[in-house]
């Protein structure tokens, strides 16, 4: 029927286009290309196209209302929290104007909520309470090489006195050298007492250290240095000048990378506000957050104060104090946003080798076990294309419990135009690990998009084959990865492309949202700047196409670990399975909270019992949604459903 139409459509387009055009003059390829357009939307629209690869829908918000999303989270209302905070904008930065926006995808509307810092590249994840922890982001743009005027550095600032009280200084305080140069601290610090430990023969005492940046008071070439120097700090009480001083390794002019800030939040999806928590002890930007089994929060990498790379520095939040505490036992370093997963193995984390961006080629690539009881990582090589890692996406491939891990896509350190079609399987349960070939994406793909679906498939969407889509490489395609097969199904294409800042989202009407994007240009010979792609658009998977979906009339709001659960529904006699879905938090193509946790399932009168698994390492405390899958393969909406953490069942 469709083909009938199709050449009934023919034969008048010939007649109402192409004859006239050919009598006035009038050029045929763009009348050809329209109709081959129509031809198209009206092929992607057909009921049968959907049922088979789904459909995507592009939604543009109010002027007023569109931000950056560099960061999208699920909220356990539903909602979704887009935060830009500059949004990679200097301008924005300077004038300190940070953004952030709660979208409602039932209804389409949204509001700008506000936003006390600039959380640009910060890191996220959820806790059991269901607030997002947000931490880091931004203390400085970056300089490029030849934009650096005035010459700057690292600057550790030591008090030797344990008897101190903490000493503020404020932005602009001076480090002076022997020589008379003059340098300021561009932000505020505070120095901490020394540390004293009572020893047999008396005390040992440890000087605190501060790491700030300087720049010199004025430009030029006269302020570089390098190789170490002590200095003078201005602003020392006299009680403390014997005790307080500064030491600087290296002064250029060189390029300044972006520098982190150590504050965090939690932002609380009931009031929609963010909540400031204790500080980090290192500042980052780019750093991952991994919830852990226990329901505490580990901070990985990031650029710290003075642009550069932690070097294994990691440290824990603990949502009951909402405080952080460093742990010198765990010193591990990774490159920046590392993805990091806890594994069925509560004392054991899986490093994947996905990364995106800063830090050395030869250092922290290799994938590996990382086990926090005695801090050794032991690597596990052979995936293909070991060398491109760098903007990698990586999830559970299938419910957790399979232990599955998929790498896909990446590229070459920094500004590599290489690129990988990548999808390589790691078996964490198996006796010997070992990467297995998966298939391959139809283009290398930088930036690509995972979206792990409660039918046990994955959604591969967007991303480019070169660096930040340069050369008009994105990739307007989609995938759909079978782990049970190791075989991927074409998916529609979405008509936005997507590279750098990009994220995707399982609603919990089981469709995906993609939003951001960030190229380095507009056009396919790099001369027009990139601009921030604002648009949303919606992929409606397969499995939707397919009938109603199947109706959940009752659930619990919370469900403790191991324990069964009724869930009425009037079309129990066809619920097949049953999945929790953790809400996704993405950013850079990292999102280490995302998870489907398959549920034993049995049908009674009315609907169907769950049982939870007993494992805190499986289903960690937190939100999430409950979907009910029929004979069709086609979920239900997801009903949000609490496990507190154990012993704390009675929680509200």
């Amino acid at each position: 029927m469709i083909g009938q139409g199709l050449t009934r459509r023919v034969k008048r387009f010939l007649l109402l286009v192409i004859v006239p055009a050919v009598m006035l003059g009038v050029n045929v390829p763009p009348a050809w290309a329209w109709f081959s357009e129509l031809r198209h939307q009206r092929l992607i629209n057909s009921q049968e196209y959907k049922e088979q690869f789904g459909k995507w829908d592009v939604l543009e918000l109010p002027d007023d209302q569109k931000v950056n999303a560099i960061h999208a989270a699920v909220l356990p209302t539903g909602r979704i929290l887009l935060i830009a905070g500059s949004g990679n904008k200097e301008d924005m930065f300077n004038a300190g104007t940070f953004k952030s926006l709660v979208y409602d995808p039932a209804t389409g509307r949204s509001r700008v909520v506000p936003t006390p810092d600039d959380m640009f590249c910060s890191g996220h994840t959820f806790l059991a309470s269901g607030n997002l922890l947000v931490a880091g982001g931004t203390q400085r743009y970056e300089r490029l090489d030849g934009a650096v005027t005035n010459a700057g550095g690292g600057v550790i600032v030591k008090n030797e006195d344990p008897d101190s009280a903490p000493i503020p200084f404020p932005a602009g305080t001076e480090f002076r050298s022997p020589e008379g140069l003059v340098y300021r601290a561009t932000h505020p610090f505070t120095v901490e007492p020394a540390t004293k430990v009572a020893t047999r023969r008396g005390a040992t005492v440890t000087a605190s250290e501060t790491t700030v940046f300087a720049e010199a008071v004025e430009p030029g070439p006269g302020y570089v240095f390098e190789g170490p120097r002590q200095y003078s700090v201005s602003g020392v009480p006299a009680a403390d000048a014997q005790n307080v001083y500064a030491l600087g390794q290296a002064m250029t002019l060189k390029k300044q990378n972006y520098q982190g800030i150590e504050q965090s939040f939690e932002f609380n999806p009931y009031t929609e506000t963010y909540e400031r928590v204790g500080d980090m002890e290192f500042k980052r930007w780019y750093p991952t957050l991994t919830g852990l089994a226990n329901g505490t929060v580990l901070a990985m990498s990031g650029l710290d104060g003075t642009g550069e790379i932690l070097n294994g520095q990691n440290e824990i939040y603990d949502p009951a104090t909402r405080t952080w505490r460093e742990r010198k036992d765990l010193t591990q370093y990774f490159p920046s946003y590392p993805a990091v997963f806890q594994t069925a193995r509560e004392d054991v984390l899986f490093y994947s080798g996905a990364n995106s961006g800063y830090g050395p080629a030869e250092a922290g690539r290799v994938p590996g076990f990382w086990n926090l009881e005695n801090n050794i990582l032991t690597p596990i090589p052979g995936m293909r294309d070991p060398d491109l890692l760098e903007t990698a996406g990586s999830a559970w491939a299938g419910p957790v419990q399979d232990q599955r891990i998929a790498v896909v896509g990446g590229g070459g350190v920094g500004e590599s135009p290489r690129s990988t079609a990548r999808i390589d399987t790691i078996d964490l349960d198996s006796p010997n690990p070992t990467w297995q070939p998966g298939p391959m994406l139809p283009e290398g793909t930088r930036y690509p998009n995972l979206t792990t679906l409660p039918d046990d498939t994955m959604l591969i969407s967007n991303g480019s084959r070169d660096y930040r889509g340069k050369g008009d490489t994105n990739n307007h395609n989609a995938r759909i990865y079978r782990p049970q097969t190791n075989t991927l199904d074409y998916a529609a294409d979405p008509a936005v492309g997507r590279n750098y800042h990009s994220a995707s989202m399982l609603l919990p009407d089981g469709r995906v949202m993609t939003v951001g994007s960030d190229p380095l240009f507009n056009d396919l010979a790099n001369t027009i700047p990139g601009t921030f792609e604002q648009r949303i658009e919606i992929y409606t998977p397969p499995y939707l196409f397919r009938g109603p979906q199947p109706q959940v009339s009752d659930a619990p709001p919370r469900a403790a670990l191991g324990d069964t659960v009724s869930v009425a529904s009037p079309d129990a006699a066809r619920i097949q399975s049953a999945r929790l879905m953790a809400p996704m938090a993405s950013t850079h193509v990292t999102d280490t909270h995302q998870r489907s946790i398959a549920l034993d399932m049995t049908k009674q009168d009315g609907g169907v019992s769950v049982t939870l698994p007993r494992d805190r390492a499986i289903a960690p405390p937190g939100r999430y949604m409950l979907f009910l899958l029929d004979d069709r393969g086609v979920p239900s909406v997801g009903r949000w459903i609490e496990v507190p953490e154990p012993g704390r069942a009675e929680a509200a």
